[in-house]
């Protein structure tokens, strides 16, 4: 037995090698101690996350639906104000997601800004309820609401837009944070990770957009508000529920105020050439960023080289704001070249806002019965969401796996191919749109439903021929949207990605902002009736605003791949060969060792 145990001994040190005990990606629990990956992260803590994801998004879900027709009927509003006040509040919910990634990048983690901004959102929400339950606070049947009453409900619904700016840009990374990069089983199962987070999403949103609407319609707006504020206290449960098995980045100061002093230091040396050669650069021994890891030097915009560029006099480490690592540097190369990509979203969000706004109004000018049921025009944005419930389980096990045997790629497409498949596809879901509804008014003249002082009559045609853009929208999101999130994550910089998270969100806002700049240009273009007559669809040509659509996504598709073919994916240190990595081993956390 003497003789074997040093072998025995060798054996059980190469496994040890092989299968490193803790996290290498700097990942600490919440004490802020180096986790073991064999009781932490990994899919053991994923359920906790997605459940929270899924009860959320209902509860948001749950009051974004039928907001309109709240408005309208409760507050006594006027379609034109309830619609802005819907825009704006909507917009808001996409903005606020920049206050949390930011608090989120440089002071609290995701975990604790997750935690706090949770709390602030179910207080909205039950303030919301309350507006509906205690007499004081309800509006009369007749009138105008009172400005406490008004104060009240928008109080509560900003409250909630601001919680949802604190989760939104977080709980998708945190759950990412969960998977260890330098893994690559764990590096496998984050892709997919990605694909069930919007899954998640997408569930909340079934179960909002047909069982609560109905609860609004049917039984009472207080139990319409009350149960997206019930859910949104289990997604709180759900959450806190996992803490002991979470994996944690440590936040790494400002990304703004990183991004400020290279610009700074930059500009104060715009005379000085920068260094042609990348070594004589500036950089630390370890990483000055808490957090992340080093990333090497890249060619571009390498005006940006001259903050890190050391001038006679610069001695020891001096100030940030006059010399900064080449980490540093490469962090904001990173934000730049992201930029363009974000900017091709927008046009794509415009079109997915289609679902809430000219799909409807197209919707509604068609037959939408079955049997003695009439369905309402929104609800077919149902469509939309189980086409995602579909795509998503079919591209995770079957498209992926397929593709990943020819390319070779853990992902299947990369994910700059997979954005461009879902805008390929997006630009099909306008063609459908236009060609249905060049059917519809070509009925609508057949039978001289053009009175133009009337809202738009029904026309004979069944509103299911709108399925299939309903369903192509779906089957885009699952490509560009679920390849957003997961690009962004992967692209930014380590210490920035709740912020860059948040700026892909951003996306969704300006598509709905641009939607809205699109019909008021139309309209004043195109003069009375219009394409988008203000009461009769029938006299006008809801078919040339999808075709322009269709067009204008074609051009950013071509955008789009251009940017791509001059995008260089994110490189960090420690992937090259002999680099330098993170160690995450007891008693040297965060130090540094040959990779």
């Amino acid at each position: 037995m003497a003789a074997t145990s040093p072998e025995l001994g060798k054996e059980a040190k190469d496994v040890e090698e092989q299968v490193p005990l803790f996290a290498q990606d700097g990942s600490v629990n919440i004490k802020g101690q180096p986790v073991l990956k064999s009781k932490t992260g990994n899919w053991k803590a994923c359920p906790f996350i997605l459940g929270n994801e899924t009860s959320e998004r209902l509860a948001y879900y749950g009051i974004n639906t039928n907001l309109v027709t709240f408005l309208t009927k409760k507050l006594n509003q006027s379609n034109a104000r309830a619609s802005v006040n819907v825009t704006n509040w909507s917009g808001t919910c996409y903005i606020t997601p920049l206050i949390g990634a930011f608090l989120a990048d440089a002071y609290l983690g995701r975990y604790w800004t997750i935690a706090v901004f949770s709390a602030i959102y179910f207080v909205g929400m039950v303030l919301l309820t309350l507006t509906t339950a205690v007499p004081s606070l309800v509006p009369p049947k007749y009138g105008s609401a009172t400005m406490g009453q008004l104060a009240a409900f928008y109080l509560s619904l900003y409250l909630i837009a601001l919680g949802t700016g604190g989760i939104k840009p977080c709980v998708s990374s945190f759950g990412a944070d969960q998977f260890d990069e330098n893994d690559e089983r764990e590096k496998k199962n984050k892709v997919s990770f990605f694909n069930w987070f919007y899954f998640s999403v997408n569930i909340g949103a079934l179960i909002a957009s047909s069982v609560l609407v109905y609860i609004q319609d049917n039984v009472s707006w207080t139990w319409g508000f009350g149960v997206p504020a019930a859910m949104m206290g289990v997604a709180i449960i759900s959450f806190f529920s996992g803490t002991p098995l979470y994996r944690h980045q440590k936040p790494g100061g400002s990304p703004l105020t990183r991004i400020a002093q290279v610009l700074t230091a930059s500009f104060s040396k715009r005379r000085v050439a920068p260094s042609s050669d990348p070594n004589l650069l500036y950089e630390t021994t370890d990483c000055s960023i808490q957090g992340s890891r080093k990333l090497e030097h890249t060619n571009f915009f390498c005006f940006l080289d001259k903050a890190a560029t050391r001038i006679e006099g610069e001695k020891g480490n001096p100030s940030a704001w006059k010399l900064c690592t080449v980490t540093q540097v490469e962090e904001v190369k990173t934000i730049v070249r992201l930029l363009p990509i974000w900017a091709t979203g927008i046009v794509f969000s415009t079109v997915y806002s289609q679902m809430s706004t000219l799909f409807v109004e197209q919707g509604q000018g068609m037959n939408r019965s079955i049997g003695r049921l009439t369905v309402g025009a929104a609800s077919f944005s149902l469509f939309d969401t189980l086409s995602v419930i579909i795509w998503v389980p079919v591209y995770d096990r079957l498209i992926v796996p397929i593709v990943r045997h020819y390319s070779g790629d853990v992902r299947g497409f990369t994910q700059l191919q997979r954005m461009g498949i879902g805008l390929l596809i997006s630009i099909t879901s306008m063609i459908a749109a236009a060609i249905v509804e060049i059917k519809r008014l070509a009925m609508a003249r057949e039978l001289q439903l053009l009175d133009p002082s009337v809202n738009t009559p029904i026309v004979p045609i069944s509103a299911f021929w709108q399925v299939p853009q309903y369903f192509l929208v779906g089957a885009a999101e699952v490509f560009t949207f679920v390849g957003q999130i997961e690009f962004f994550y992967d692209q930014a910089p380590d210490a920035m990605r709740s912020l860059c998270s948040a700026l892909s969100l951003t996306t969704v806002a300006l598509g709905n902002y641009l939607s809205s700049l699109l019909v008021t240009v139309i309209t004043k273009i195109t003069g009375k009736p219009g394409w988008i007559p203000a009461n009769n669809l029938n006299i006008g040509h809801l078919d040339y605003f999808f075709w322009l659509l269709a067009v204008l996504s074609f051009l950013n598709l071509l955008c789009y791949l251009g940017c791509s073919h001059w995008y260089t994916y994110k490189k960090p240190h420690a992937e090259k060969e002999g680099g330098v990595g993170i160690s995450m081993v007891p008693g040297k956390e965060g130090s540094q060792k040959q990779g």
